[in-house]
């Protein structure tokens, strides 16, 4: 019995594990040697892939210098400032505020504060309903759970965040009805523009660009959750750049230090900026112990340096074009039922009837031949480092296509 409780794991039933000890380039490595491309990037972020020297190096300097210190008035830490600065420009809003914390799901939880806290500063106290997307995925703090569009990760937690509606997450339809039965007392609508955990799902044709028109029409702030999708992941710095619909608060983490360090965040728009900065007086009453960690700082700084460096932006749509093509040719073997995904992330959707046992058998014949994956519903995830070569990509791909005719339906 492991001591160690296991994210998403079952507690009373630990078994199984393969316990990584080392990870280098594209691949991980088990404590019994074994090899293994790492098909998504660990989960959903490692941009540059394992154990690179300019991000090591980069914290360990930070960590001789000023290993830690807060960001709370009236103090703040050069780097971190210097990281706030980096994301803001290379992020679609001009001029933004930066916020950082230590997760995905906390900058969730403070983008929710925000979206209720901007009506109220305004004096429109009515507007705290919050929207979420059916399949949305936005972390397990209590806001992000209370957010969350994937059903089982909502139950048994109790009572959860009020004034919560869910929208369907392809028929914009479903938003206009809210906005007219609701619309004044919605503060926003949280929307992965290409929704990853709940199974790798870019929008429908324009699906973004006139939620954003609903939320202009009728006061509300539209929060895109980039957490997944920032950083390049897309073909752009951002998924917002990618489509070309701008919210107005953009959540990050993951591929923002490659998970060399745990760091979030939120960007701010100057819409929303202005609300926050109107009253010279106004304490901002919200901030994490490690907001502006000077170690996570500095990964962030050197992250940024090697995506831009090595046109690792550009290579994620590279990656699409050769993983799209593989996979639909399996398609049309008749070995997949579907193929989704945009720039470097993909899901491979299995023969209609597939169980999510089946798609978790699957996922364990590929790890048996090198192969990281990640199943989900009926499909196979996948999010490689954006270093990863044409060879091992092809690698991925031949190795899923195996593993699938070792498990036929039954």
């Amino acid at each position: 019995m492991t001591v160690l409780l296991q994210p998403f794991g079952k507690p009373g039933n630990p078994a199984g594990n393969r316990v990584l000890v080392r990870g280098e380039g594209v691949r991980v490595y088990d404590t019994d040697g074994h090899a293994y491309i790492d098909g998504l990037g660990s989960l959903w972020y490692c941009q540059v892939g394992h154990s690179r020297s300019e991000l090591i190096e980069a914290v360990n300097s930070q960590m001789n210098t000023l290993a830690t210190y807060n960001s709370f008035a009236p103090f703040v830490v050069d780097v971190a400032e210097q990281a706030a600065t980096r994301i803001a420009e290379v992020s679609p809003f001009e001029d933004p505020r930066v916020f950082l914390c230590c997760s995905g799901s906390e900058s969730i939880d403070t983008a929710l504060k925000i979206a209720r806290l901007v009506p109220q500063l305004k004096g429109d106290g009515q507007r705290q309903i919050i929207a979420r997307r059916t399949r949305g995925y936005h972390g397990v703090n209590m806001g992000g759970t209370s957010l969350q569009g994937i059903a089982p990760n909502r139950e048994n937690w109790g009572d959860l965040l009020p004034h919560v509606v869910e929208i369907d997450p392809d028929d914009i339809e479903s938003a206009a009805r809210l906005f007219a039965e609701s619309g004044d007392r919605v503060a926003a609508v949280l929307c992965e523009p290409m929704q990853g955990a709940g199974g790798v799902h870019p929008p429908t044709d324009d699906y973004l660009r006139r939620l954003r028109e609903l939320c202009d029409a009728n006061g509300a702030l539209l929060i895109f959750d980039e957490v997944i999708s920032g950083f390049g992941r897309t073909g752009s710095w951002f998924a917002s750049q990618t489509y070309d619909v701008t919210p107005d608060l953009i959540t990050f983490a993951k591929g923002v230090t490659s998970g060399y360090q745990p760091v979030g965040g939120v960007l701010v728009s100057r819409v929303v900026a202005d609300v926050l900065e109107s009253d010279p007086g106004y304490v901002f009453r919200h901030g994490y112990t490690y907001s502006g960690h000077p170690a996570g700082a500095a990964a962030v700084l050197a992250n940024i340096d090697v995506i831009e460096k090595e046109g690792l932006v550009d290579r994620a749509n590279h990656i699409g074009d050769r993983m799209s093509a593989g996979f639909n040719a399996l398609h049309g073997d008749g070995i997949l039922s579907e193929v989704r995904g945009v720039g470097a992330v993909w899901a491979a959707k299995l023969a209609e009837g597939t169980t999510y046992e089946r798609s978790c058998a699957i996922r364990d014949t590929m790890l048996d031949n090198g192969v990281v994956a990640r199943p989900i519903g009926d499909s196979i995830a996948f999010c490689p480092p954006l270093v990863i070569s044409d060879e091992d990509l092809d690698t991925c791909v031949d190795v899923m296509a195996d593993a699938i005719t070792k498990h036929p339906i039954q």
